[in-house]
């Protein structure tokens, strides 16, 4: 499905609605208007007839069919810097399923007349801005009305993927390899949830290869792993928090006796704006349940009530009780730096005030060592650079709106050029002014 397996992914994955795209359901109207064009034209074996055109010197436009020009075009971002690319192998498949016309109300497909070259996948290009510079992504040559409905909806997977997918690997690169829990979900529209995920999957496998890493998949839906076969995790939420009456250790003895083993028992505890006390509360019945169960032998049942870490979500208008008597009240709004200090040190040190055996203290010590700390709420790479800077000790990062991020360096929007046509078999420059036809090595013929 990609750069890291060599297959490519088909429309049983997408499940294009071929019908309507054939007939420009989503293509701008202008790409409809043009196809009209041209169609009429070839009806009428219509020959260019023009004064000014820009054939090189020595070629005359001569019996030159307009409504069947055969045209390369080439799909390229500009996107300043490194971009992963991903949206290519659904774009491959809107080609293939609906390209062609149609001829008395029946739909003709010509997709086997297309020559098309495209990367993977999880391959990267770069750009320094200069539009005589880009690195194709895609490169295909036929006949023009053939394809020009597909303009829009092939950028717009392109743009949209590829976008997604760079901003999650610049945010692995911040985080200096620690997980990333993709968290964007509720902010955009449910259908996007698959192609979304998929872009995610890719910018993961993508900074594995780069940094030698083995990091694994954090999505927050089922159907964000649609595509390439991942799962939903979560943690327990605020409303839930809410049902129990604002009590965060009784919803996780609830959630661990009553949810399977194989989800992490993750606790939110900014619920009472008191991130430390409410964290330290989870971890005793925790660490109570764990110890009787384990007592009776009961291995299985103890392991349900293991906390695997605790999640700060602090409301960037909020400071938490810990960091309210010191400090710069900006910088202590929300998940701030010492707020995650204080989590950890209020973690690590919870088992000194509990009443323990000495056959118990080391276990003690060791299960709320290993407890992590997951920060969310407003987290971009910059945000995260700042925390790895100072060595706060968070463990993962869950990221949600930023991921969606398209302004400054994080546009990535992409755009096609017609670039050459065909005249008598042979392939003449044909770009406007600004633009040429250009290569690209990870560039792989298709079809």
């Amino acid at each position: 499905m990609s750069l890291f397996d060599g297959q490519r992914l088909s429309n049983e994955t997408f499940k294009l609605d071929i019908e309507r795209m054939r007939g420009g359901w989503y293509s701008d109207k202008y790409f409809a208007n043009i196809n009209k064009m041209l169609v009429a034209l070839a009806a009428e074996g219509y020959k260019y007839s023009g004064t000014k055109n820009n054939l090189p010197v020595g070629i005359t436009p001569e019996d030159i069919l307009i409504g069947d020009m055969e045209v390369e075009m080439q799909w390229f971002t500009r996107r300043l810097g490194s971009t992963v690319v991903v949206g290519v192998d659904k774009a491959l498949a809107m080609l293939r399923h609906c390209t062609g016309d149609f001829v008395n109300g029946t739909f003709v497909d010509t997709s086997d007349k297309l020559e098309v070259w495209a990367v993977q996948d999880g391959d990267c290009v770069t750009s320094d801005g200069d539009p005589l510079k880009i690195q194709p992504v895609i490169r295909v040559r036929g006949r023009y009305r053939d394809f020009a409905l597909l303009e829009t909806p092939t950028l717009g997977i392109l743009t949209r993927s590829s976008r997604i997918a760079t901003n999650v690997y610049e945010t692995f690169v911040a985080s200096r390899g620690k997980p990333v829990l993709f968290f964007p979900a509720r902010f955009d529209s449910h259908e996007v949830q698959a192609s979304d995920g998929y872009a995610y999957n890719i910018a993961l496998q993508r900074f594995n290869m780069d940094h030698a890493s083995d990091l694994g998949a954090f999505i927050s839906t089922d159907a964000q792993g649609d595509w390439w076969g991942g799962a939903g995790g979560g943690t327990v939420a605020h409303a839930a928090i809410a049902c129990f009456l604002g009590d965060t250790a009784e919803v996780m003895l609830a959630f661990s006796r009553l949810l399977p083993v194989e989800i992490p028992r993750i606790a939110l505890v900014d619920f009472n704006n008191d991130c430390v006390n409410d964290s330290k509360l989870v971890l005793k019945v925790m660490f109570d349940e764990y110890t009787r169960l384990m007592a009776k032998g009961e291995v299985i049942e103890a392991e349900k009530y293991i906390l695997y870490g605790v999640r700060l979500d602090t409301s960037g208008s909020l400071r938490d009780e810990s960091v309210l008597p010191l400090g710069d009240p900006a910088l202590d709004l929300g998940v701030n730096p010492r707020l995650v200090f204080n989590v950890r040190e209020g973690l690590d040190n919870a088992w000194k005030e509990w009443q323990l055996s000495d056959a118990l203290i080391e276990s003690a010590r060791k299960y709320c060592a290993e407890v992590k700390i997951v920060v969310s709420g407003g987290f971009s790479p910059d945000k995260i650079r700042r925390f790895e800077k100072l060595g706060v000790p968070s463990d993962i990062y869950a990221v949600g709106s930023y991921l969606f991020n398209n302004n400054g360096t994080t546009v990535t929007d992409y755009t096609a050029d017609v670039v050459r046509i065909r005249l008598n078999g042979e392939w003449i420059d044909m770009a406007k002014i600004g633009r040429k036809a250009q290569n690209n090595p990870d560039l792989k013929r298709v079809w």
